[in-house]
């Protein structure tokens, strides 16, 4: 038996709020699924579960505020052992890096149903099943009628494999009593759509696996013109469909806290340079004009993959001050600063961005920026950023200068690409350039590390066709 802990989701974080409940109790959950929704000062976020097994008794209800490390849910662990499904850290205590690789999973023995099974002589459906949860969820999910199956095992019992083959049959192959599998719903959506009227039948679910959420259900009620008014709300449902407006001033709060220690335990350093944009301006030019819309690029794209790849050759600035030392991070994982319509900002991460071609990197960049905005994130896309990176060019501003994301050691900073008159060759012309600044904690490296990063920046941008 594990337990399923609120997450520390960033070094300023020091509690949060249920939101929603994801899974069932019953259900099976691996690890890296998202199990419940969980809201900060800074957004509303989908965290996932660290073990696999099933999910258990929820020991926390929606709606409430409880502090980091606070167990949630017990989790029924695959190998019975007691362990931690959801990991609180200490803000301070360690580098927000990576999660680990995730271990071979061992495979899942067979569970069995303790069923009376029907003899060869009785109509199915005559028997009693005493299904567990695993077995139970697997029939619903591909259709198959209990009653009517007669296992393989031990007894007549039936196992996961009994239904496995079922589910693999071709449809017409099917017994006459099978089912059609049920939309999955988070226990939320279905009470929301009980407060307002809502068939969950015309609902399209988006989350994972197109489960219906309760903010599809809300999505949903607005467009029914005949819905009855709803009862008074939970307090759960009350925070569920808050605007984002209302977590600005918290979200304030939290990064006045963040930054005002920053400031005060991180000596920065600033370093600046403007790079000349028209080869990788006229590069990225022609290049959209042979793509289709979907797949033009922005400067922000090769932007980012030049931080990126000077961060992998100046590793010096990838990584996190703990203990007074300094960690380098495994791999270049960049946290892209994005300002929030209610107000505020946070910084989702591009894992691996070094490691990402240009177009999958600006196509990874739209979909964190749209789910940042509209409060989809998961835990493990609002931590373990080794480099942070803020880009104001959009906003009109040409230079900008950042606070240090503690335990990392740097940010990088790019302003708007503007025509500015510029000398090549001993002639005078007009060109596109960026000023690019990188603020550091001194503790980690000094100037000449710093300017070595600038320069690697410079000369990659140089290079397009190779970013």
């Amino acid at each position: 038996m594990g337990e399923f802990t609120m997450p520390s989701l960033g070094a300023d974080m020091d509690e949060g709020t249920l939101v929603e409940w994801l899974v069932e109790p019953g259900a099976p959950i691996r690890r890296g699924d998202p199990v419940a929704v969980v809201e900060t000062a800074k957004s509303t976020i989908e965290v996932e579960c660290f073990e696999s097994g099933t999910m258990g008794r929820p020991l926390v209800e929606p709606g409430t505020t409880v502090p980091v490390g606070t167990p949630l849910a017990l989790i029924e662990t695959a190998a019975g052992t007691r362990g931690k499904a959801g990991r609180a850290r200490k803000p301070r205590k360690e580098p927000q890096g990576p999660p680990a690789p995730e271990r071979t999973r061992p495979a899942e023995p067979a569970e069995p149903v303790r069923t009376r099974e029907p003899v060869a002589s009785e109509a199915p459906g005559h028997g009693h099943v005493e299904a567990g949860p695993l077995i139970r969820h697997l029939a619903e999910e591909g259709g198959v009628d209990l009653a009517a199956l007669r296992g393989s095992g031990p007894g007549g019992r039936v196992t996961r494999a009994d239904i496995e083959r079922v589910v693999a049959a071709a449809p017409t192959a099917r017994t006459p009593t099978a089912r059609a599998p049920r939309a999955r719903v988070t226990p939320l959506a279905r009470r929301r759509a009980a407060e307002l009227g809502v068939d969950l039948s015309s609902v399209a679910g988006t989350g994972k696996d197109a489960v219906i959420r309760a903010e599809d259900v809300s999505r949903a009620a607005s467009g029914h013109a005949g819905a009855p008014s709803p009862p008074p709300r939970t307090t759960a449902a009350v925070r569920a469909s808050r605007p984002s407006e209302d977590q600005a001033p918290a979200m304030r709060r939290a990064i006045a806290r963040l930054m005002s220690r920053a400031n005060r335990d991180v000596p920065h350093y600033y370093l600046s340079t403007t790079v000349d944009m028209a080869v990788p301006m006229d590069w990225l030019h022609d290049r959209n004009r042979r793509s289709p819309m979907s797949e033009r690029l922005l400067p922000a794209a090769l932007l980012l993959k030049a931080a990126a790849l000077a961060a992998h050759e100046v590793p010096e600035l990838n990584g996190f001050w703990t203990d007074d030392r300094f960690t380098a991070g495994e791999g270049v994982h960049l946290g892209v600063a994005v300002s929030l319509r209610g107000g505020g900002l946070i910084a989702p991460v591009l894992r691996g961005a070094d490691t990402l071609e240009v177009p999958a990197l600006m196509s990874a960049l739209k979909d964190l920026v749209s789910r940042a905005r509209t409060g989809r994130l998961r835990g493990s896309e609002v931590s373990g950023a080794t480099l942070t990176v803020t880009n104001l060019g959009d906003q009109g501003v040409e230079t900008v200068f950042g606070v240090v994301h503690p335990p990392q050691v740097a940010l990088v900073g790019f302003g708007r690409v503007v025509d500015r008159p510029w000398a090549v060759d001993g002639l005078l012309g007009v060109r596109p350039v960026v000023t690019v600044t990188l603020s550091a904690d001194h503790r980690a490296t000094d100037g000449a590390v710093g300017a070595r990063y600038l320069t690697s920046v410079d000369r990659l941008l140089q290079n397009p066709e190779k970013l």
